[in-house]
């Protein structure tokens, strides 16, 4: 389903171009994300009670990683696409709006210290990130598969995320 449509006439995103667009805007949401969590881990976020299945705190920043250079190779792939294709700029907008609510749900819960305002974000997420989902399966089904080990991990995180709001609510 997926070609290279950087040949002339293609009329894709330039190389460099496309390479700054998918990456830049997931690099910003991650350190900004890792900026407003960091400080909340030692004090506020160890003195919450946990269910079992919390994962280490190591474990997070490797998987996010890991998640965030699959969607930007998601968006990389979508964006080699020539532009007037229909359906790319649905679901351009559609992966920009989960990655905004990505970015919020870090505010909300960490920089807030609110895992109820967590939990409503993350509810929008795995909307979002399922219609991002669906808008690149119709387009390029490997970049909508990237996208599948990161709904299932903030589908996790949910979970996780409502468990910890009903614990210490």
């Amino acid at each position: 389903m997926h070609t290279d449509q950087t040949a002339p006439g293609g009329h894709a995103m330039p190389p460099l171009l496309r390479f700054l667009v998918s990456v830049l805007p997931v690099v910003l949401v991650a350190v900004s994300a890792s900026l407003v969590t960091q400080p909340s881990i030692p004090g506020w976020y160890a003195g919450l009670q946990k269910p079992g299945f919390t994962p280490p705190n190591w474990a997070f920043p490797v998987a996010w990683t890991l998640l965030y250079a699959m969607m930007a190779y998601a968006l990389w792939r979508i964006l080699s696409l020539p532009k007037h294709r229909p359906g790319r700029s649905a679901a351009i907008a559609a992966f920009f709006v989960q990655l905004a609510l990505n970015g919020l749900w870090s505010f909300a819960f960490f920089g807030a210290r609110s895992p109820l305002a967590g939990l409503v974000v993350i509810a929008a997420l795995i909307v979002a990130i399922g219609a991002a989902i669906r808008a690149f399966w119709k387009l390029d089904r490997t970049a909508a598969l990237l996208l599948v080990p990161y709904l299932a991990w903030v589908a996790y995180a949910a979970l996780l995320n409502g468990t910890i709001w009903r614990m210490n609510g």
